[in-house]
Formats: C-alpha cells, structure tokens, sequence
C-alpha cells in the first residue's frame, strides 16, 4: 500500500470519460494527477476546456501524449477511443506503476473477437494475455497487483451485475440471455456527431447496433453465456437501465422471485457498490455516483426470469470503476476517492 500520494497521468483527458476521472480525482486522498494529455487541446488550461474543473485543476493544462511525458508514474488511467490505446498501451508498458485502460481494447481474451465485431485485427494481440479484466464485484480475485487493467463497459458491467448471480448459481440457463438496454448520450462521446444532436435525440428513444453490438462479447466472456443484446439510445444525459430476460434452469425445480434475490443478496450484501432493490432500479437513483442498483423477478405466468441494472454509464460504468480498479490493485480500500451517494434531483 502506498503511502504518499501516487502520482497519475490521465491519456485522454477532455474527453466525457477522462473528464469523470478528472472529478473524481479531484477528491482522491491518495492520487494527484500530475499529467493530463488531450492531444487535439495540447496546451489549453483544463478550466477552460471544461469550465467545471476549472477550481479543482486551476494550473493544469492538457498536454501532447507521449510515453515519455508520462515515464515513472505511479499510475495511468488511458481514456482513448477504440483502437487507440492498442497502439499507446504497449508503448507504455515498463514505464509506468500501473495502466488502467477504459477503452474495449484488452477485454476480449480471444483476439479473434476483434476483427469480428470491431472490424479490424487487435494490433497487440500478445498484451491481451497481460491484462485483467476489471469488474471487481465479480472478478475481484485477479485484481491485486495488477499492471494492466482492462476496465469493463458500461453495457457489460449493468447486464453482469444483473445476471452473473443467477448464472453462477446454476438458477438460470445459460443461453438465450436476451438484454435489453438504454443508455444516455453520454456514452457515446464528446466527440460531435449529428445523430447525438439536441434536436435529433430530445424526444427520440431508438435502438441501435442490432445483433452485431461490439459489447456482445464482453458480455458473453462475462457470464460464460450465450447473449442476444438490443441497446437503446434514451433521451439523457447520463445513466444505463438494463433489462434482462433469462430462462430458469432446465430440471432444477420452481424457481421464485425469492430465490433469484436471494442470489442477488447473497452476491452484494457485502458490495459498498452495489444496491439490492425490492423496487425497480432508476438511473435517477445512481446518476454522479458509483453504486448501481439490482433486482430481479421470477414471472411464474410466462416462465421467464427477469433481472434489472441502473448505473450511470460515466461513473460505475467507466471512470469511477476504473478508479475502483486501481484502488484494489494499489492495495487501497476501493471506496477510496468514490461517490457512494447520487445527485438528486
């Protein structure tokens, strides 16, 4: 455990999800953020890209990413587009503590996964074996001392959370997991796009990205499961609600709405993160904090189990559990730094 204050660099720092860690570190006891890269604003103050770190972060100013720049850092949090950090991760491998990567770039295991549903060959296919996956509520055991995390997404890591419980009791099948998610505009990027539009998302909640989703994968490697997975784009900013359907397990008697949030309890009574709800879970409930919200139903009429997730997509579903991450592999509580409470209203 370290006991002065680490120093880190954020590698794609203006974007939403390294300006979430740039917040939330902002009020970490243990992590000062010495490098902050934004290679399209190199050389502007981080206040006046986004005015509102500009009292957390009065002197700093993005600079240019260059392996160099960030040499000897105890910790890097890389915050880049797929497909970029494949390219700056195995530069920065050896001079860096520890790298955590928020991008989908180490999550697959298998390679091939990546040309299939992102389009093209992963670029370092021999890092991928040096990464672990970073979900600690359901992986927490690989964690420790880790040098490169690959941080889950915010699809994946609502619809784990959901059903990993189930599955992993042997309550539910393992196939035909359909999940059916909606997430705010925000997880698509800063970046400007005319399908992110005011005028085109206010008023407007439509699907996307049908059958062939990239997080499709991560989610299977997650559960060990077969997965068909819908997301929605909702008219928000911030926050992902995951519904997810799921057949009782063949031969393994009735199966109740008690059972299945008993696994649920059983899974996160102990979880600082994670809420077990008798009520639906609402993205209102978790916007600006860490902690997502579960629950789960057995339909006695249709047969089919049903398992929800709320979680805001920047926090729990990104930068707070990329912090998380680093906390447990630094040997420092993993609450450290991290909003348990929501913004309300």
């Amino acid at each position: 455990m370290y006991t002065d204050a680490m120093k880190a660099g954020i590698v794609g720092a203006s974007g939403y999800t390294g300006v979430e860690l740039l917040r939330l570190l902002a009020g970490h006891p243990d992590i000062d953020i010495a490098v902050a890269t934004a290679h399209s604003h190199a050389g502007l103050m981080v206040g006046e890209h986004t005015p509102s770190l500009a009292a957390a972060y009065p002197g700093l100013a993005y600079e240019a990413a260059d392996p160099e720049l960030l040499d000897g850092l105890d910790l890097v949090f890389c915050a880049l587009p797929h497909g970029e950090s494949q390219k700056f991760v195995p530069e920065l491998m050896g001079r860096v503590g520890l790298i955590v990567d928020l991008a989908a770039d180490f999550r697959l295991r298998d390679p091939s996964l990546y040309a299939t549903w992102y389009g093209e060959a992963h670029v370092a296919p021999e890092v991928l074996g040096q990464a672990v996956f970073g979900l600690p509520e359901l992986f927490r055991d690989q964690l420790s001392g880790a040098t490169l995390i690959a941080s889950a997404g915010c699809y994946p890591t609502a619809a784990g959370l959901a059903l990993a419980p189930l599955v992993r009791a042997g309550l539910v099948e393992s196939s035909g997991i359909i999940v059916d998610a909606a997430s705010g505009v925000s997880g698509a990027g800063r970046a400007p796009k005319e399908a992110l539009h005011f005028g085109t998302v206010d008023e407007d909640f439509v699907a996307y990205g049908l059958l062939n989703h990239r997080h499709t994968p991560e989610m299977e490697q997650i559960l060990g499961a077969q997965v068909l997975f819908t997301p929605h784009l909702a008219p928000m900013v911030r926050g992902i609600l995951a519904t997810c359907y799921v057949r009782p397990m063949a031969g393994a008697g009735t199966l109740s709405t008690a059972d299945v949030m008993g696994a649920l309890h059983q899974a996160y009574d102990a979880e600082p993160f994670v809420v077990v709800t008798d009520a639906p879970p609402s993205t209102k409930a978790t916007a600006g904090s860490n902690t997502a919200h579960v629950t789960a139903r057995v339909d006695e009429r249709t047969g089919w189990v049903l398992a929800l997730c709320a979680l805001d997509n920047l926090v729990k579903g990104a930068s707070g559990q990329a912090i998380q991450c680093a906390n447990a592999a630094l040997g420092l509580p993993e609450t450290t730094g991290l909003p348990l409470g929501g913004m309300y209203p």
